[in-house]
């Protein structure tokens, strides 16, 4: 297979992106050109959110060409789409050895551990022996590359260990903007009763149905409307600092008389903006941190 390499601006990355796609290529990605230099940029934004600048100030499109894609084709589809020039001079390709790429991908992510008592398994490790869990243990199947987040956010795993600390008895549980459903399925695999896994985007659920049953537990995921009247011994969120101040009456008033609320997403900065917003109603206060994101949580 060859790849079809060009450069171009800032403003120009998006729209590349989306000609080249539309006239056949695999795939498309967009590096800094400038990556390895003192002119190398970050680009980062707060977890589920896009970063303010889309591209870099100068741009390496790489497009994946199929066998009957000729890379002069898509240049002059290029051309034609966005109404620029685009000099012979302007762009390479390169040749992709062969691969198993599905192997290649999944050797990259292995099982990740989230304190001593859970493990985030890829389902090509599920039946590898040397994972060798014991019994106290919790194993929960889920692959990376999926939507909504995959357990390696160290705001997933703050909540995650903070189940694995506190979690007793049967309570019910609240996981409000459940994503991929991780949280839900490890308080249900750690003993939990009623488990509610909500989310305002469709795909969320499906994606939390889908992985509750890879995991063979039982909970109710739904849209907001879905959630029935009530309150929850334990409300978990993490999502971010922002929509969980809105969101501060109604996840305060969902947790029960001296139940736990437990909030993640919040950067350190943040945590008492936080805190201030569901003062009204309970005291939360920082549980733990890590590479300047916390964990609050409270007793109502």
């Amino acid at each position: 297979m060859r790849e079809l390499v060009l450069y171009c601006r800032e403003e120009q990355a998006e729209a590349w992106s989306d000609a080249l796609l539309d006239a056949g290529v695999l795939s498309v990605s967009v590096e800094d050109a400038e990556r390895d230099t003192d002119a190398e940029q970050a680009l980062f934004g707060e977890p589920g959110t896009e970063p303010e600048v889309q591209a870099w100030r100068n741009n390496r499109v790489v497009a994946l060409l199929p066998d009957d894609l000729e890379p002069g084709e898509a240049v002059a589809a290029l051309a034609a789409a966005t109404g620029e020039s685009i000099p012979d001079t302007d762009w390479i390709t390169r040749e992709v050895p062969d691969a198993d790429w599905v192997r290649v991908t999944q050797s990259q992510f292995g099982p990740i551990h989230v304190g001593e008592r859970i493990v985030i398994v890829p389902s090509w490790h599920v039946n590898d022996p040397s994972l060798n869990l014991s019994d106290n243990v919790v194993a929960i199947e889920l692959d990376p590359g999926l939507a909504f987040g995959t357990g390696s956010h160290p705001t997933t795993h703050l909540c995650l260990e903070w189940l694995a600390v506190h979690l007793q008895g049967e309570p019910t549980v609240l996981d409000y903007g459940c994503g991929s459903g991780i949280l839900a399925i490890a308080a249900s695999k750690l003993g939990a009763g009623s488990v509610y896994a909500i989310d305002i985007d469709e795909q969320a659920v499906s994606s939390t149905e889908y992985n509750a049953q890879v995991n063979q537990v039982v909970l109710k995921a739904g849209l907001p409307d879905d959630l029935p009247e009530g309150r929850f011994d334990l409300v978990v969120a993490n999502i971010l600092s922002n929509p969980l101040k809105v969101l501060a009456p109604m996840l305060a008033n969902r947790v029960a008389p001296g139940g736990r609320l437990v909030l993640s997403g919040v950067l350190e900065r943040q945590a008492d903006d936080v805190a201030a917003a569901y003062a009204p109603w309970l005291s939360l206060s920082v549980w733990q941190s890590r590479e300047g994101w916390v964990c609050l949580h409270g007793q109502r």
